[in-house]
């Protein structure tokens, strides 16, 4: 089965991604906030992270930065979540490594997309 972890700050937005990934087959666990996540992923290593670009203190430019460091971790496929579309926002995303940017709010048919792109197939529906 596939695990993900959901990076973000808002309890709806993770838990509406959640549903989604769970319609999927995916067992999604959450973190609201960086350092919950940094918490989680001493214990764990996610098959897939879905991180939330904006979020106050710590971005998710930077958890992605810390999961490049660690060798555990730097070839876990990042997707990278937000609300904001702006050329710089999807550019920086790609430079930093994500492998497929979804726009919120998050649908079936985008999460099922952004998997592609990172190598993982979702299960049929």
């Amino acid at each position: 089965m596939v695990k993900a972890l959901i990076v973000e700050d808002s309890q709806t937005a993770a838990e509406g991604l959640k549903q989604i990934l769970s319609l999927l087959d995916i067992e999604a666990q959450v973190a609201l906030g960086p350092r919950p996540a940094m918490t989680l992923l001493k214990e764990m290593t996610p098959n897939v992270v879905f991180l939330d670009v904006n979020m106050p203190g710590v971005t998710g430019f930077d958890v992605q930065g810390y999961l490049q460091r660690e060798p555990r971790l730097k070839d876990v496929p990042v997707i990278f979540v937000s609300s904001e579309d702006q050329a710089e926002t999807l550019n920086r995303a790609r430079q930093a490594g994500a492998k497929a940017f979804v726009l919120k709010p998050a649908t079936l048919e985008s999460i099922e997309a952004a998997l592609k792109l990172a190598g993982l197939e979702a299960k049929d529906r």
